[in-house]
């Protein structure tokens, strides 16, 4: 019995060992496969029980392949926007398909974030999964229920329309001259008649500018301010504030020849812009484009039905006491130093990159950036528990514990590198060391089926 014990603990061996073997050489192999992981081989010993005096019985050795998932492997720079990695715990969630997937195909967490878009524009790794991720709706927030795997949509980054944003926002930095000679005209001026207002052109104004500002489409509108100074207050300017040509907006009672708003600005004695005493709105709010054209209500305004643009609201910034810039009253020249307009034209998609937060961002030829995607990080309570897949991808297994998805850097998650990739775990040197061991061990395994062998072979000459 103990020969053959031996014999089959012999044979063990061999197996343990070739197992061992190829282990090894799909380390080596995998030494610069992305996210890839290393197997480390546990041998164990195969003991039975034995009887109190007596012979020992052999019983072998068996061996487990155990991938090191939990280890992090070096970040690589890499020149592509798409590839991402991760810095910590944490996996990408993928599948092997993307639009066309169904409730069949399962949800695959790997480390390999060589994603690049697809001929659909999904972004898919060199195995071919596609990456997963949270939609974020117009203001950049992600309404999805984060707990929910089906919450997540296939990233895709082609097919994006381009974009422009409404102007907000106006500031201007201008100086209305002190000594300016009261105009003949100012002594009948009237805002809301066209034969004693600035915007018919009429009466000329003793300075104006314009600006010109962004609707809803991208399209461009001259906003054009108009000063007079005031009859009877020297620190005082009339203003009217008006579109040109006065046919992009309807106006109701109180605003002729095309004005959105109408008012005073007052100054101190020290020639800053005093915002109490002044009646100009610093709000300016021109509605929507009606279906067809309809007269707004009295000291409204909005966009001629002609153009089909969205309600904007514009701030004024004209300054303040002890604010710099914004209008002034000094004696010198009438004249507009700066302004500054947000918004903008029309852009096409230019770019996609990916932020620290796993956010997508579309980049657009006109300088703006709209999020579209965040990618979530899986976590699990024993990673190790995960099984292996093909394409260096893992699934949920029993030991694996409870799946979280959790935002980059977030409750214990991994952080996202975007422009990086997460190299492979492998150490060549270890692993050619320990193919001296594993191929000194398989010899000597096969050494002890020769010896039992030839104690075998003398047993049986015994009855010869």
């Amino acid at each position: 019995m103990s020969i053959n014990s031996a014999l089959l603990a012999g044979t063990s061996g061999l197996r343990a060992n070739a197992s061992a073997l190829a282990a090894i050489s799909d380390n080596i192999s995998n030494v610069n496969t992305v996210g890839y992981k290393r197997l480390r081989n546990d041998f164990t010993a195969l003991l039975t029980q034995q009887a109190t005096n007596t012979t020992h019985a052999s019983s072998g050795v068996s061996v487990r392949a155990q991938a090191l998932i939990g280890e992090q492997g070096a970040l690589q720079a890499s020149s592509v926007s798409t590839h991402l990695s991760v810095a910590g715990d944490g996996f990408f969630v993928t599948r092997e398909r993307a639009a066309d997937a169904n409730v069949s195909d399962p949800y695959l967490y790997t480390r390999a974030g060589q994603f690049a878009p697809d001929d659909g524009g999904y972004l898919r790794n060199a195995a071919g999964l596609y990456l997963y991720g949270w939609e974020v709706d117009s203001t950049g927030a992600v309404t999805a229920n984060p707990s929910e795997l089906t919450a997540l949509t296939p990233v895709r980054v082609s097919g994006i329309g381009g974009a422009a944003q409404a102007t907000d926002r106006v500031s201007m930095s201008a100086n209305l001259e002190a000594s300016q000679p009261i105009s003949a005209a100012a002594a009948t001026y009237n805002s809301t008649a066209a034969g004693t207002n600035m915007a018919s052109g009429t009466v000329t104004p003793d300075f104006q500018t314009s600006v010109q500002v962004f609707d809803s489409l991208g399209g461009l509108r001259t906003l054009t301010y108009s000063f007079l100074k005031d009859a009877t207050d020297a620190n005082t300017w009339n203003v009217e504030i008006h579109v040109t040509p006065e046919t992009d907006v309807l106006t109701g009672a109180g605003l002729v020849n095309g004005q959105i708003a109408v008012g005073q600005v007052a100054f101190d004695q020290f020639g800053q812009f005093d915002a109490g005493s002044s009646t100009l709105p610093t709000t300016l709010s021109i509605g929507a484009s009606p279906a067809t054209a309809t007269t707004p209500g009295a000291g409204l305004a909005t966009w001629s039905n002609t153009l089909g643009v969205s309600s904007q609201t514009v701030t004024l910034d004209i300054g303040g006491t002890g604010v710099p810039g914004g209008l002034t009253q000094y004696d010198s020249p009438s004249a507009l130093s700066t302004s500054q307009v947000n918004g903008t034209a029309f852009g096409s998609l230019a770019a996609v990159d990916v932020d620290d937060q796993g956010f997508v961002v579309a980049q657009f030829t006109n300088g703006l950036s709209q999020k579209i995607y965040q990618v979530p990080i899986a976590t699990f309570a024993n990673e190790e528990g995960l099984i292996s897949q093909e394409g260096g991808a893992y699934r949920s297994g029993p030991s694996a514990g409870a799946l979280n998805l959790k935002e980059s850097g977030i409750a214990g998650a991994g952080d996202i590198r975007a422009r990086a990739l997460e190299a492979s775990t492998v150490e060549l040197a270890e692993e050619f060391s320990n193919l001296i061991v594993t191929q000194r061990a398989y010899s000597a395994s096969s050494k002890i089926i020769t010896t039992a062998d030839e104690m075998l072979d003398e047993l049986i000459r015994l009855k010869r």
